[in-house]
């Protein structure tokens, strides 16, 4: 059977690279990380996008970044922005990427995966300097290094496939592939219920993503 890892934030972009992993022909173990953030409804949001979509398991790790602090999402002294900023934002938050694709790594040799997927953007996004090509590019480099599959002649692919995206097409795709965007959650300052707050930059992009593709927003918000 071949196999992915995929990385499900519980959002807009990770449920449209879980259905794409999917349309792929892979068997997919989804992997979701408690990492400290504002709210756990993404994470509510990603167990119920893990069972629509058929994933053969849905994993959550614990791993409480906020105990580093630094970061928007993980910091409750720090506000979230509800407006565009220059560089990168306040919601960045330090090697997060880096460490979720490090934990997926390990779990696909373990699992013998011929690839992670990740829904990295570099178009319609905030400036993270960890949703580029170049770092995707380089943690292939160090998959490729540090992998017992790899030195045996089988590199586990990483794959970011809507890295090259607008949030419009990604959004048409993951229509066309049947993704439910009612149950994804992308606000980065949601409520208990999933609720959005409509006013971050995350919300923005996403309701922009909409907009531009001529379809009906199925956000849930707060007001």
């Amino acid at each position: 059977m071949r196999r992915a890892v995929v990385l499900l934030s519980g959002g807009l972009d990770s449920a449209t690279t879980l259905a794409l992993a999917r349309h792929d022909g892979l068997a997919c173990h989804a992997l979701s990380l408690d990492y400290g953030q504002r709210h756990h409804a993404e994470l509510a949001a990603a167990r119920a996008v893990a069972e629509s979509q058929g994933a053969v398991e849905h994993r959550v790790m614990q791993l409480n970044m906020g105990s580093f602090g630094g970061s928007a999402l993980t910091d409750a002294s720090i506000a979230v922005p509800e407006c565009a900023s220059e560089g990168i934002p306040v919601t960045y938050v330090p090697a997060r990427n880096t460490i979720m694709l490090a934990l997926a790594l390990g779990w696909a040799e373990v699992l013998d995966a011929e690839a992670i997927y990740i829904g990295v953007n570099a178009l319609d996004y905030s400036g993270y300097p960890d949703c580029r090509p170049a770092f995707i590019d380089a943690f292939q480099v160090l998959a490729n290094l540090a992998t017992k599959r790899a030195v045996n002649g089988l590199p586990i692919d990483v794959r970011a496939p809507l890295i090259h995206l607008s949030k419009a097409q990604i959004v048409q795709m993951g229509v066309r592939l049947g993704v439910d965007y009612r149950e994804t959650v992308s606000c980065y300052q949601a409520d208990p219920d999933g609720r959005a707050c409509g006013r971050c930059d995350s919300c923005r992009l996403r309701r922009q993503g909409f907009e531009q593709a001529g379809l009906p927003d199925p956000t849930r918000y707060i007001d």
